[in-house]
Formats: structure tokens, sequence, C-alpha cells
């Protein structure tokens, strides 16, 4: 912290104040200053910590961005802003992530599922990275200060601070993450800009009371998740917890349904596929086990993929006697065991969120942004950039490339301005 420490300064007028110290406020502001020396530049961050999210994303590797190089195949993965994204994906993409890391000494790798870690999974190299290239290049940064009023003076824009300072910009940067509630953002529909109600998004599915809870710290790798109330379906790993359904395909399907969900108050039935195969697939391989009078013990498990602890739980579920012989398993009973693999329902009641990762679905409304700028359709000189928009993606590293995309464009627009 002496290193930030002695980066804080006692001046109240910068050519550019970025809100927010996450993401998409370092990356703004480092861009910023780098190609702008002329500018001063200052973060502002309400809290005394800086990049929160970066720090624990991806379980503490950081997951930066996705290998979806295609601005119209990356865009379907933002429920929120896909219409809008298309323009500035196509400007500033995945490449343009990995090269700008990689230009400043941070080399990314891609995983099998498309996601991008730095090569040393450390989520602490990204910070590092973000923090020298912008206190390199001059930025200074105020934590605890906390902005709660904005104003036009004349040419500039004034800053009015939790504790009755005011600070004095040319251009403000809003970089200050998602809200949870609507009237966090009252400092800003008090300049006339309106808000689409926050909801949280990417959360987690609460079974409670449910026996599949025995089953915690389970997972398989290629599962579908179907929400059959609101036509959502998802596809990916998934993980039992001790509250309920998690993973990559639980996320994808609270993402996709964040706003509907809400409005239900997160009670809906949970439809999942253990395996991702059809009914009918199952039936043929557990079929094929029988008439080779194979045991339970090997069987088609591994050619299925269930798990031993699951593999189990779905024979109890189906009435079958895990040591009776293939032979003697009617049919019927090994056509309701498949069905019990691939169409196991459940009803979720509640969700549960990680604070540190908090996602929402919500925000700026994107007609009140020109998306080529990320600047203010109602005020020229103030921009919006990072999750304080109206966008959020499922789970992969998009929503880290939302924030580093809206902040580069936020960044050019005013190295050029």
């Amino acid at each position: 912290m002496s290193k930030i420490d002695a980066l804080k300064k006692n001046q109240s007028t910068y050519d550019v104040v970025v809100i927010g110290a996450g993401a998409a406020g370092f990356f703004c502001a480092g861009n910023i200053a780098e190609n702008r020396p002329d500018l001063s530049v200052a973060i502002l961050e309400k809290s005394n910590k800086i990049l929160s999210k970066v720090l624990v994303s991806g379980g503490g590797r950081c997951n930066v961005t996705h290998a979806c190089f295609e601005p119209k195949e990356l865009v379907q993965f933002y429920p929120r802003g896909k219409r809008e994204l298309l323009g500035p994906f196509t400007r500033f993409g995945p490449s343009d992530t990995i090269s700008w890391f990689e230009d400043r000494g941070v080399a990314l790798k891609v995983e099998d599922d498309g996601r991008m870690f730095p090569e040393t999974d450390n989520s602490q190299t990204i910070a590092n990275c973000l923090q020298h290239t912008a206190f390199s290049s001059g930025v200074q940064l105020l934590l605890n200060t906390e902005v709660v009023a904005l104003d036009r003076k004349n040419d500039r824009f004034e800053l009015t601070l939790r504790d009755g300072e005011k600070l004095h910009a040319r251009f403000v940067v809003v970089a200050a993450g998602g809200y949870p509630k609507a009237t966090q953002f009252a400092w800003l529909t008090a300049i006339g800009h309106h808000i689409t109600e926050p909801v949280p998004s990417l959360f987690t599915f609460n079974i409670p009371g449910h026996r599949i809870l025995e089953l915690m710290g389970v997972s398989v790798p290629h599962a579908t998740v179907t929400l059959p109330e609101h036509d959502i379906i998802t596809q990916g790993p998934l993980l039992v917890t001790h509250w309920g359904l998690s993973g990559p395909a639980a996320l994808k399907a609270s993402s996709a349904g964040a706003r509907k969900l809400s409005q239900c108050g997160y009670h809906c039935k949970v439809q999942v596929n253990w395996v991702n195969m059809a009914s009918n697939t199952v039936v043929e391989k557990l079929l094929k086990a029988k008439r080779n009078n194979e045991s339970w013990q090997s069987g088609p498990w591994q050619d299925i993929g269930l798990p031993k602890r699951l593999r189990e739980f779905m024979l109890q579920e189906s009435g079958v006697d895990r040591y009776q012989r293939w032979a003697d398993v009617p049919d019927k009973v090994l056509e309701s065991l498949a069905t019990c693999i691939t169409e196991y329902e459940l009803e979720a009641k509640g969700k549960t969120t990680f604070k540190e990762e908090f996602v929402t679905c919500g925000g700026i409304d994107l007609k009140e942004v020109n998306m080529k700028t990320m600047e203010s359709r109602f005020h020229p000189h103030l921009y919006f950039c990072g999750e304080i928009l109206d966008i959020d993606a499922v789970t992969g590293g998009f929503n880290f490339q939302a924030a580093w995309t809206t902040a580069w464009h936020t960044a050019q627009a005013i190295i050029s301005n």
C-alpha cells in the first residue's frame, strides 16, 4: 500500500478523473496516460481496495478474456449488450486484448474451453500490469474518495466528494462497477441519465432440502441445464455444492435468465442432463450392457461419463438395486434410469452470489451512450465504461472483455480530443 499512498497528490483539478479503481478504470486511465503524458489523470476509489474482481476472478488466476475472435460470434455471449457491442468488438476485441497484455510483458494462454489466463496462473500478474501501466505513466490514485454529486461548471465538471471536498476535471470517466441497488446511481440520475434496474447475474441455484445435496463436491464436465419455464438451455461443467448447483452451466443459465429469475423470486424448475446425451442414447448403452451381462461396477458407466457417487445416486433414484444383475433389470427400469440421468428435475428456491465476483444485470441505459466513444449523449466529455453500463455476459472471461473494450474506446476518445 505504500506505493499507492505515494501516488496520492493534494490537488483539486485534473484533466481526467476516472471514478472506480477496477479493471475498466485502470485500463482506461493507463491507456490515456501512456498516450497523452500532457494530461493529468487521477483514479478515484471509494474504498481502500483496488482491482478486487481482477484478483479473485477465475479462482485467483484471472480469466482475462476468451479465445473467441469473431465479433458476431462473441456478442452471442452477452444477454445484455449483444447488439450494441458488435461495433466496439470489431475495433477492439480479444485479439487486441491479448496483444495489449503481451506488449507489456504478460503472455496469456488458452484453456480447452476457450478461457484465457495469464501463463503465470496468478491474477496478481494482471493486477501488477494494470498498476504499472497506470502508475509509471503518472496516473494518481485517491483511495477512500467517494463521489456523491457531479455537476457541470462552464467547461469543467465539479465532483463533490463524501467529505464535502470538491474536485474539478475536463473529462470524467465513470467506471464504478455495477451497483446492486438503483438508489446508488442517484448522483447519475440527478444529471439526467436513466438506469435499467440492476439485478444479480452470474449466481448459483439454491436447492434447499433436496437429497442431491448429499453429492456435494461431485462435478461433471459436460452437462446441460434447462430452465423450462423460461426457455433457457445452457451447457458446460456442473458442480453440486452444499447449497445447490454451481459451475459454468449453472452460471450461464442464471446470466441468461437474470431479469426473468428476479421477477419470479428465483423460484423455478431446473432440469439437468448430467451427461449431455439424448435419453435414447443412454438407453442404448444401458441395454447393451444388459445384453452383455456386464457388472454394475463397470458396465457402460465410463462410456456414459457418470462419476461413481452420482451413478449410485441415479441408481437409487430410479429404484435399481446396485447389487442386482443387469440381466435381471427390466428394460422399463433402465429407461427410467436413462430419464433420470438425462432429465433430472430439481426446484430452485433462491440464489447464492459471491460478493467479490458480483455481476449485475442493469446500469446506464445504452441508448444514452455513444457506443463508438462511450460518451454520454447528454453531457459532452462524460464517459462510461465497464460494468456501470447495462452490459453483462456469461462466465468465461466475457465480462472482462467488455470492460477492456469499453475502456479502450473511452481512452481513445479522450486521447484524440
